[in-house]
C-alpha cells in the first residue's frame, strides 16, 4: 500500500484532517468549524472545543476518504502559536486556555525584552508567564507545566510533553547553536521571574526541543481512542514533533531556506524572512523564531488578517439568500473583490482590527469602515479597502526589515484568501513591492505542512540523511506548479496612497477605542 502521512491543524477558524501520500499528494481532507470568544477580557478556546474538534475533523476525513483506517505512515499536529497553557502536576488545566490574540502582556513583555535584550511579544508564552507572575495570579504556584496547544494536543495522543523546534521559539527564544532554549537568556528571565515571587524554575516547565525528523513518540491507545471514535485506527504510528502554524506554513510554501519568505494570510496574518545572520539589531515589530529544522528566522506577525473581509463576505452571502439567489462562498468573494484593483482613489478605507495590534499600537480592535467627503462608495472600492487593510499592518512591520537590508529571493504566499483570481496575489506584490509567487498547493496550508513534516519523520526513521530543504526540494517540490507575479508600478503606487492615509486614519481606531467600551458596544 502507498504510503500515507495524516496532518492535523487547528487553525483560528477550522481544525483541518490533511492526508498526504508519499509525493505530498494529497488524498483526502476533513475540517471543523470553530471560533475563539472573548471572556473576561480574554480570548479563548475550551479545552472541551479542542477534543471535539478533533474527533470531528478526523471523522469528516474518514468520511471524505471513503474508509476508518486502521494506521498511517506517520501522523504529525499543528496549531496556532504561543499563547498559554498551565498545568498543575496532575495534569489539569489551571485557568482558561489564553490566545495569542491575547494583548495584556504588555508590563511583561516589556520588561523582558529589556532584560534579555530581545524582543518578547506580548504573545509568547515566556511574557503570559511572567505576567501572570507579576499580575500575583493565584494559579501561580500550582503551575507545573506549560505548553502551546499544538504542545497539548501532542501530549494527549502520545503522552511526550515536547515540542518542535518553531513552536518552542515562539515560547522562549532558541539559541541557533544548540538549537534548545537559550540557557543565557533563560537565566537572565529566571532572575525577572523569581524578584516578582516565581515560585519555580522557568526551565522546568518547558517541553522539550525537538527539530524536524526527530522521534517524538507513538500514538497511545489514549490518542487513537481521542482521534477515532470508532475505534478503527489503532496505536504505535509514529509522530512528528508538533509545529506552530507558522512553521507548517514554511514547509507548505518551501520556504525554509536563508531568503526565502512567506506570507500566511487567515485570522491573522504574518510573514517569515529565512535570515541568513543574526538582525541587526532587535526591534518590537519583528519576532527572531525558528524553521521546523532550526535556522533563524524574521518573523512580522499581526493579530488581524482576513476576519473582517470574511465578515463582510459572509453579509453578502446573507444578502443574495434574503433575495433568492445561491452563491458560494468563493463566488461571493469573486464579486467582491473582482473589480478592487480598479477602485483607485475612491476614498474609502477599512480597519480590520477586531483585536489589538502591537504593530499600530492598539491594545484593543474596533473595525471600522470610513470614508472621505465626496468618496465613492461601491461594492469594488469596498473589497480594495478591505483587501488592503489585510496587508496594511503587515507592511508596516516588513519596512523594519528593509530598513535592516535583510535580503529575500522570493515570497511564497498561502491560504485560502490567495484562490481568488489572483487578486489578493497582485495587492500582495503591491504591498511588498516584490514578486509574489502562488502554488498550487497555497489553500491547504498548514494540515498540508505538518503532513510533509511527519513524512519527514518518516523518511529520517528510514535512514534519509538529507536537510529538511534538501529533502522538500525533492521529494515534494520537483514538479510543483507556482505562479509568480511581479509588482505592477501604478498598483505598487496605489497601495502606498492607501497605507498613507490608512496610517493618518489611525487617529481614528484610536478614537473609537477610548470612547465605545465593551459595555457600549452591549
Amino acid at each position: 500500500m502507498t504510503a500515507r502521512y495524516l496532518g492535523i491543524e487547528l487553525g483560528s477558524t477550522r481544525i483541518k484532517a490533511c492526508l498526504v501520500g508519499e509525493g505530498g499528494e494529497t488524498i483526502a481532507t476533513g475540517s471543523h468549524a470553530w471560533e475563539n470568544r472573548l471572556e473576561d477580557g480574554l480570548w479563548t478556546y475550551s479545552l472541551d472545543e479542542v477534543h471535539a474538534g478533533l474527533r470531528a475533523a478526523y471523522a469528516d476525513l474518514v468520511a471524505n476518504l471513503g474508509e476508518a483506517p486502521a494506521t498511517f505512515d506517520a501522523i504529525g499536529v499543528s496549531a496556532m502559536m504561543h499563547g498559554y497553557l498551565a498545568f498543575d502536576a496532575a495534569g489539569e488545566l489551571l485557568v482558561p486556555f489564553r490566545t495569542w490574540r491575547n494583548t495584556n502582556t504588555g508590563p511583561a513583555a516589556a520588561e523582558l525584552s529589556d532584560a534579555l535584550g530581545a524582543n518578547i511579544p506580548l504573545r509568547w508564552s515566556i511574557a503570559h508567564l511572567h505576567q501572570a507572575v507579576l499580575d500575583r495570579e493565584p494559579h501561580v504556584s500550582r503551575i507545573a507545566s506549560i505548553t502551546t496547544l499544538a504542545g497539548y494536543v501532542h501530549r494527549l495522543l502520545t503522552g511526550r510533553d515536547v515540542l518542535g523546534v518553531g513552536d518552542a521559539s515562539g515560547m522562549f527564544p532558541i539559541d541557533p547553536a544548540t538549537g534548545d532554549y537559550d540557557a543565557r537568556l533563560l537565566g537572565i528571565a529566571q532572575e525577572r521571574l523569581a524578584a516578582a515571587g516565581a515560585p519555580f524554575r522557568a526551565a522546568e516547565l518547558l517541553p522539550e526541543v525537538l527539530p524536524a525528523g526527530a522521534d517524538a513518540g507513538e500514538l497511545t491507545v489514549e490518542g487513537a481512542a481521542l482521534l477515532d471514535a470508532s475505534g478503527a485506527l489503532q496505536p504505535g504510528i509514529p509522530v512528528a514533533p508538533p509545529e506552530g502554524d507558522a512553521g507548517t506554513g514554511m514547509v507548505a510554501t518551501n520556504a525554509v531556506r536563508p531568503r526565502t519568505a512567506n506570507v500566511s494570510a487567515g485570522t491573522s496574518i504574518f510573514a517569515m524572512v529565512v535570515l541568513e545572520g543574526a538582525l541587526a539589531e532587535p526591534s518590537p515589530d519583528i519576532d527572531v523564531v525558528t524553521t521546523p529544522d532550526g535556522s533563524p528566522v524574521a518573523m512580522v506577525h499581526c493579530n488581524n488578517g482576513s476576519s473582517e473581509l470574511g465578515a463582510w463576505a459572509g453579509v453578502l452571502q446573507e444578502f443574495a439568500a434574503a433575495i433568492g439567489a445561491t452563491a458560494s462562498s468563493d463566488e461571493i468573494f469573486a464579486a467582491l473583490l473582482g473589480g478592487a484593483l480598479d477602485a483607485k482613489g475612491e476614498g474609502v478605507y477599512a480597519y480590520n482590527l477586531l483585536s489589538g495590534e502591537p504593530i499600530v499600537g492598539t491594545q484593543e480592535g474596533r473595525p471600522l469602515v470610513v470614508r472621505t467627503p465626496g468618496s465613492r462608495l461601491s461594492l469594488a472600492a469596498l473589497g480594495r479597502a478591505q483587501l488592503f487593510s489585510v496587508f496594511a499592518a503587515l507592511t508596516i512591520g516588513m519596512r523594519e526589515l528593509s530598513a535592516q537590508d535583510v535580503a529575500l529571493d522570493t515570497v511564497v504566499a498561502h491560504g485560502g484568501l490567495f484562490r481568488t483570481g489572483g487578486v489578493a496575489q497582485r495587492a500582495l506584490a503591491a504591498a511588498l513591492d516584490a514578486p509574489v509567487a502562488v502554488g498550487e498547493t497555497a489553500s491547504e496550508g498548514g494540515a498540508w505542512g505538518i503532513a510533509l513534516l511527519a513524512a519527514y519523520r518518516h523518511a529520517v526513521a528510514g535512514g534519509e540523511t538529507r536537510s529538511l530543504p534538501d529533502w522538500l526540494d525533492g521529494a515534494v517540490f520537483a514538479d510543483a506548479a507556482v505562479t509568480t507575479v511581479a509588482p505592477d508600478a501604478s498598483e505598487v503606487a496605489d497601495y502606498a496612497a492607501y497605507l498613507d492615509a490608512w496610517q493618518a486614519g489611525l487617529a481614528i481606531e484610536h478614537a473609537a477605542i477610548a470612547s465605545l467600551t465593551e459595555g457600549d458596544r452591549a
